[in-house]
């Protein structure tokens, strides 16, 4: 068995980019301890605890629509559903290795999984 180390998601609404294009595919990777680490040397961290999330987003997002990179000033600039749907799945796959969650379905009561990447579907 192997270790998936990479998991692809959808954002809610998307990042809209300067000249107006919208991402809403990316990958992320899971965290290693460098990762949550080094953003605590960060004078903009030391300033603001929060901006924490922005820089842990920054390193772990290998890939965001067509965008060559993506950074802090990305991140900054995401709308604040992304940036919490973001949020929530770093830490799903960082604590459960997985974007897989088991729930209830509310109609018919079965447990089925559901796949955090891919919201509404």
């Amino acid at each position: 068995m192997t270790l998936q180390t990479e998991f692809e998601f959808t954002l809610p609404r998307g990042y809209v980019d300067g000249e107006g294009n919208l991402h809403k595919q990316g990958t992320m990777r899971l965290a290693t301890a460098m990762d949550e680490i080094a953003p605590l040397r960060d004078l903009r961290v030391k300033s603001n605890q929060a901006y924490l999330a922005v820089m842990l987003l920054a390193r772990v997002i290998n890939k965001l629509g067509s965008l060559p990179e993506v950074n802090t000033g990305v991140i900054e600039n995401l709308f604040s559903a992304d940036f919490a749907y973001l949020q929530d799945f770093y830490r799903q796959i960082n604590e459960n290795g997985t974007a897989n969650v088991s729930i209830t379905c509310p109609e018919c009561n079965k447990d089925i999984e559901v796949d955090l990447g891919h919201p509404g579907g």
